[in-house]
């Protein structure tokens, strides 16, 4: 049986928080332990640029999203982790895609029409501050996608769009250029309806876009500060709680077990303090994430170390995508006259 291809891209922009560990680090690092997977993860920073102009914040970011995910336990023996710069091959395939992408499928691209109505609202010109980077990034996703044969890319449901996109130009492509033997393979999106979708300190959903993020290693003093921050209601010690409404309750369900989920669920019908909730909270991801925290800051101290396990993923990236747009350049005629 032919293992499945899972592909997974991280953009590099600011720094991990436990939305992102609950959401997605976790789950793809135990998807990378699956011996029926052949695993993809990659560093966006491409796909960086886009948002951020920021040149220390990318370079910065990059550094600690690697450092992260080889502290969690990422197996690079077993996977392929690599940055997206590293790979050249996915810039030219990017153009290959932009000649047979219509100009009308990106016009619907759901980042594209936000950023247009945006605009519209405020009373500026539809396409004000739109980069071509933003409007084309779904071709150099669909290229992150097809250069290594991706059958499933796990995403949030606001990223299926994408996937979808990515699926249009494969077969575009294969319909011009490859009608007899399809080259590029169709990829599936996968979304993990029971990934957890982490409350923020202000209890809308934990993302940097709104600036109330718990960073996932931040030291044991500061991490207690922040959970102390959590938006909670009025209600005193004694007072019974309802769990399902609480960013408390919510954040603590990512982390506990079954078991330990039913004893604060009682808790909180108990009245417990606010206080307490966060204390316990703290004691529950300082466990989980403590040793991993000692290997992150130690990795960021040997940045020579991180880029080292980066550029062994490069080359074995390369393995793929050297032979892959030897096939596609051939394919659309561009190739050796010998």
């Amino acid at each position: 049986m032919s293992k499945q291809r899972v592909l997974t891209g991280i953009t590099t922009t600011g720094t991990p928080h436990l939305g992102n560990y609950v959401g997605a680090i976790r789950p793809a690092i135990e998807a990378s332990r699956d011996t029926n997977n052949e695993s993809f993860y990659f560093l966006a920073d491409f796909h960086a640029l886009i948002k951020c102009q920021d040149p220390a914040a990318v370079h910065q970011s990059t550094k600690e999203i690697a450092a992260t995910w080889l502290a969690l336990g990422l197996d690079t023996d077993n996977a392929v982790f690599y940055r997206q710069s590293d790979v050249p091959e996915i810039p030219q395939l990017t153009w290959f895609l932009n000649c047979i992408c219509a100009k009308g499928l990106m016009n619907r691209a759901h980042a594209y029409k936000a950023a247009v109505d945006a605009n519209l609202e405020e009373g500026e010109d539809a396409d004000k501050a739109v980069t071509m980077g933003l409007f084309s990034y779904p071709v150099l996703m669909a290229a992150d996608i097809l250069m290594f044969g991706a059958h499933k890319v796990p995403v949030g449901k606001d990223q299926i769009q994408h996937v979808e996109m990515a699926r249009d130009m494969a077969q575009r492509f294969n319909h011009i250029y490859c009608k007899n033997e399809p080259l590029l393979t169709l990829p599936d999106y996968q979304v993990d309806d029971d990934a957890a979708v982490l409350q923020g300190l202000d209890g809308r959903k934990m993302s940097k876009s709104y600036g109330n993020t718990i960073p996932l290693f931040l030291p044991e003093k500061k991490l207690q500060k922040h959970i102390n921050k959590i938006k909670t209601n009025l209600l005193e010690p004694g007072e019974p709680k309802d769990p399902d409404t609480s960013a408390v309750f919510q954040i603590w369900k990512a982390f506990a077990t079954q078991e330990q989920t039913a004893e604060m669920r009682q808790a909180f019908a108990e009245g417990i303090g606010w206080g307490d909730a966060k204390k316990k909270l703290f004691a529950l991801i300082n466990e989980e994430v403590a040793e991993a925290r000692e290997r992150y800051e130690d990795l960021l101290a040997r940045p020579a170390d991180i880029e080292a396990e980066l550029q062994k993923g490069a080359e074995k990236a390369r393995s793929f995508s050297r032979p892959m747009l030897e096939k596609v350049r051939a394919a659309v005629g561009i190739s050796g006259l010998a």
